[in-house]
């Protein structure tokens, strides 16, 4: 069956599935050895790259929805996840749909509630959907130069500006590092997402005031220099942060 026929044949069935004019969609971002990188699907039938997004079923939370939408697109589960913005351009995804007919599901007039996600790069293994060519990482610096459908590229780039933002008051690197690190491997974390450097005294003095840091009895071994300590996240400590807020950056 081709992908034409697949998706006429899925808009009678979301009909009666779906909440009509809600979807959502996510910017999963990952972390790979100073490379911030974006999760992507590639369509098949017109080649264009586009978040993993869906609908929303008529008796589901929309948080529900975007967790269900997520693993089945991309085989991603079980990570964190935050809303960060609504999209409503009245023709955000008419002309990806240009050839369809009028009645097509995906065609109608769809307001996107955004989410963005923070996992650690190597826990992911993406898994494209039966409508989707690929589903693979790709590095933010690349993503300027692809052909990205509908609005997602302005969703990729809110997302970004969001979390930047909330890198003032709350925590990040639990879902991006692995579970022991180093200060230098943090600093250079949040020096990718801010797309800056920073000063290692004061990132080093404001990041353990946090109180979010367990120092282990550890060093990394390797290189020419001496072996920096490792640390963890006190997990209690970084939940209540990101509930609740510090104004502490």
């Amino acid at each position: 069956m081709d992908f034409r026929t697949q998706l006429i044949n899925a808009s009678a069935e979301s009909y009666e599935k779906f909440l009509p004019h809600i979807s959502v969609d996510t910017v999963v971002f990952g972390f790979d050895q100073g490379s911030l990188r974006i999760l992507l699907l590639k369509m098949n039938y017109n080649k264009e790259w586009f978040l993993p997004g869906g609908y929303v079923g008529k008796n589901e939370d929309t948080d529900e929805a975007v967790k269900r939408v997520l693993q089945e697109r991309s085989g991603v589960k079980d990570i964190f996840l935050e809303e960060f913005a609504v999209f409503g351009n009245p023709q955000r995804n008419q002309q990806s749909f240009a050839d369809y007919p009028d009645t097509l599901w995906n065609k109608q007039r769809f307001i996107s509630i955004g989410y963005y996600a923070l996992v650690n790069y190597t826990h992911v293994v993406p898994q494209p959907d039966a409508l989707s060519e690929t589903c693979q990482w790709v590095d933010f610096k690349e993503v300027a130069a692809l052909n990205i459908t509908m609005d997602h590229r302005k969703m990729i780039n809110k997302a970004l500006q969001v979390l930047r933002e909330r890198l003032s008051y709350k925590p990040i690197g639990y879902n991006l590092l692995p579970e022991k690190f180093t200060l230098p491997e943090l600093q250079g974390l949040y020096e990718t997402l801010l797309g800056k450097k920073l000063n290692r005294g004061n990132f080093y003095r404001k990041m353990k005031n946090m109180g979010i840091l367990l120092k282990l009895n550890e060093q990394r071994k390797g290189g020419a220099h001496k072996a920096p300590d490792l640390y963890k996240f006190n997990q209690d400590a970084y939940n209540n942060i990101l509930q609740e807020g510090l104004n502490t950056w």
